[in-house]
């Protein structure tokens, strides 16, 4: 097992734990249904930059559609 040669400073530490800090999610509007959505993904209703890219089934997940 590693074992450090000598004690790390309080600043060391900070300095360590600046990049640590969970960002905030960036979010975008879908301007055809108004919904948050994650930037550069398909909104939940299969907008994408205003285009109906994916289209609903009935039956979204094939498990149940039998």
């Amino acid at each position: 097992m590693a074992v450090q040669k000598s004690r790390k400073s309080r600043s060391r530490r900070g300095q360590r734990r600046a990049h640590d800090a969970i960002s905030v999610a960036a979010l975008s509007i879908e301007p055809t249904t108004g919904e948050y959505h994650l930037r550069h993904h398909v909104s939940p209703r299969g907008f994408y930059k205003g285009k109906l890219v994916v289209a609903k089934t009935k039956h979204s997940n094939p498990q149940r559609g039998k």
